[in-house]
């Protein structure tokens, strides 16, 4: 197949392309994200684990995104690449992305098990596991088995983008939703039938990312745009580093996030010790724990949100390619709209119903203190949702448009210098509650700046001033 069979993307309609990419792309990153949430939800839905193993789940889930911090950046800056390659007719630069992109996987998932491994304990305290013994417990019990599926996940998730960008974003779907629906089946039996706990929880998961993870390499045999041979496996710096620079944002985008979960984690374990309710023993997991689920339905709508961005990628990439920046800017305008409407009905939903959601996550076996602790977390913390959300595909976008340092510097900006600086700072003026407000006070500083960047660069790019 040559590129010119993706001629397409120039010519179609917009909103067309948007839903044949994008639909198959968010569907893959919510089935992605169920991996967790799913295990969340029967973690804490079986008596004998409880709040203490929904506290050990969000302990253990800033690692599992360190890990897929650097399988977006392989396989998102392998899928911008990809795509601007073949947009400019350039197939065998194209193809030796894709061979890079497996191998890089491949290496660094194996180095980052390792290091889970050798280091756990030390990586469990970090990210907060030491509020009470239980929790440390049952994180360890958790994180052993999860780490032990590294590799798959890694590669299954680097090969996800780098699938759609070949052309075939429902296989990349399929894939992963059918890892997922192994493991929603496998959750019930290992907690429930078998007993096995926190173990059982990471067993279904880990088995779920093998099946995604063996989908890919049996695509990889035969790719539809590229064409993958011993040559396109042959290293080349210029070309990896071009994709890694590409993948830059995904990276720090989830590794900033991981900071700011450190942050907010410790945060609630040190401020949770000095509350009237949750500095007693029996209470000392329930913010880390409703903490935990409330960055799970922030994970459900953000997946959304990614998604639609992440699958404007090849089209916006195949564009700038063919220089249509014009056709760029209709799409940006498009999506933006999307975006704010996911995350005003997701607002809606968490303001309105938040007692309902706690019940989803095991609130009926947990104490009234639970559930007042997770409705307000739910209104205060995700009250900034439908900006987050404009915030969020702003950044993929640039990023796709090949604008890497205005993306990385805006994600930057939002985790690392915002969601670390507000998670610190308010909570020495209003204790726990400041925890929950960090996130929208760095969402709304972040928003301002994004407007001044996208108006920039739209007159960088067409001279009127304006971004659409």
């Amino acid at each position: 197949m040559t590129s010119n069979d993706q001629s397409f993307l120039l010519t179609d309609g917009l909103g067309r392309l948007m839903k044949k990419y994008s639909l198959p792309c968010v569907v893959s990153l919510l089935v992605g994200a169920l991996y967790n949430i799913v295990d969340q939800i029967f973690i804490a839905n079986a008596d004998y684990l409880g709040s203490y193993g929904n506290a050990a789940n969000t302990v253990v889930f800033p690692l599992t995104v360190i890990a897929l911090a650097i399988a977006v950046m392989i396989g998102d800056g392998c899928c911008a690449f990809v795509s601007l390659k073949l947009g400019s007719g350039e197939e065998d630069g194209a193809s030796n992305g894709v061979g890079l992109a497996v191998g890089m996987s491949v290496i660094s998932s194996v180095l980052l098990m390792a290091v889970y491994l050798i280091f756990a304990d030390q990586l469990i305290t970090v990210f907060g596991g030491t509020v009470n013994e239980e929790t440390f417990r049952l994180s360890r019990e958790y994180f052993f088995t999860i780490t032990l599926g590294v590799p798959f996940y890694m590669f299954g998730q680097a090969m996800n983008p780098v699938i759609r960008a070949d052309g075939s974003p429902k296989f990349a779907m399929a894939s992963t939703l059918a890892g997922a629906l192994t493991n929603i089946i496998l959750d019930p039996i290992f907690i429930f039938a078998l007993g096995w706990g926190m173990t059982g929880a990471a067993a279904a998961t880990v088995l779920g990312q093998v099946v995604t993870a063996a989908s890919a390499v049996w695509y990889l045999r035969k790719p539809k745009a590229v064409s993958l041979t011993k040559k396109s496996l042959k290293w080349r710096g210029d070309v990896a580093g071009r994709m890694l620079s590409l993948g830059l944002c995904s990276f720090l985008a989830q590794v900033s996030l991981v900071a700011a979960m450190a942050a907010i984690n410790n945060m609630v374990r040190k401020y949770g010790a000095l509350d009237e309710v949750f500095g007693q023993a029996e209470f000392a997991q329930i913010p880390m724990a409703v903490v935990g689920i409330v960055m799970k339905v922030f994970q459900i709508v953000i997946s959304i949100v990614i998604g639609m961005a992440a699958g404007c990628i090849p089209i916006v990439g195949y564009n700038m390619g063919a220089g249509r920046t014009g056709r760029v800017k209709r799409l940006f305008a498009r999506l933006l709209i999307c975006e704010a409407a996911v995350g005003l009905a997701a607002l809606l939903l968490v303001e309105l119903f938040p007692a309902q959601l706690t019940v989803i996550f095991g609130a009926k076996n947990e104490s009234e203190f639970y559930t007042e602790f997770a409705v307000r977390a739910f209104r205060v913390y995700l009250c900034m949702l439908p900006l987050a959300c404009v915030n969020k595909a702003a950044f993929i976008f640039l990023q796709a448009m090949g604008k890497a340092a205005a993306s990385t510097g805006l994600s930057m900006l939002r985790e690392i210098v915002f969601g670390v600086g507000f998670a610190l700072l308010l909570p020495l003026f209003f204790g726990l509650d400041g925890v929950l407000w960090s996130m929208p006070a760095a969402d709304l500083l972040t928003g301002i700046v994004t407007v001044g960047v996208v108006v920039g660069v739209g007159r960088s790019k067409g001279g009127s001033g304006k971004v659409m």
